[in-house]
């Protein structure tokens, strides 16, 4: 009987694929296996448990992104290069059904962050910020972004659930007592694009209020 090959790529692309069907909490090895018409232990060969695909998916969703180079690294500005960075990375993380809870924590794979990560810190190091400010001003960023993001897809429906999210008209009548929290249900459950660049204008005028760049 013939045997079906596989390597890491497409178990990890495969998963990928998954994802957007089933969520994390549905991908499982078993049906990432039915899927590449393997049994589930000839995964092992390739990854020790799911923690250690779920590495390998958010190195090859990273290297995705990072396809183009650095986004915003022609921005001409370092407010231009870490808007585009987190515009880029909160596009990438929305592509994939539950894409911030599988992004974050991640232990990469390979070495492929580290040559962004160079070009980045280096453009931010050009402008003048000093390096340990400068990674301060790049993590702070990266974590409003997965913060955001993990909030955004976490108001999505749900497996079973009709409409698109949370019922702000339901949630507003049930927080019927408390008129200021019943009020803001459509700001907080709506208007996102518009939400992550005001919050963005936030970050980075807290970044240029708190460093000090060299001239």
């Amino acid at each position: 009987m013939a045997t079906t090959k596989i390597d890491r790529a497409q178990v990890a692309d495969t998963a990928l694929r998954l994802l957007n069907d089933t969520g994390l909490e549905g991908l499982t090895l078993r049906a990432i296996a039915k899927d590449l018409g393997v049994q589930a232990p000839a995964l092992y060969w390739h990854f020790k448990n799911k923690e250690a695909l779920l590495d390998e998916m958010a190195t090859v969703m990273y290297r995705r992104m990072a396809a183009d180079g650095v986004p915003g690294a022609d921005a001409g500005s370092w407010q231009g290069l870490i808007r585009e960075v987190n515009r880029a990375l909160r596009a990438m993380l929305l592509s994939y059904r539950d894409g911030a809870k599988v992004y974050g924590g991640a232990r990469f794979t390979g070495n492929d962050h580290a040559e962004s990560l160079e070009v980045y810190l280096g453009i931010l190091v050009e402008a003048g910020f000093g390096l340990r400010d400068a990674i301060r001003a790049a993590t702070a960023s990266y974590a409003y972004t997965m913060g955001f993001v993990a909030e955004e897809q976490g108001t999505m429906a749900r497996p079973g659930e009709a409409g698109p999210g949370v019922d702000t008209a339901e949630r507003a009548e049930r927080l019927a007592a408390y008129p200021l929290a019943a009020a803001v249900g459509p700001e907080m459950f709506g208007s996102y694009d518009e939400r992550f660049e005001e919050g963005l204008d936030v970050l980075i005028a807290g970044i240029e209020a708190t460093y000090t760049l060299r001239t």
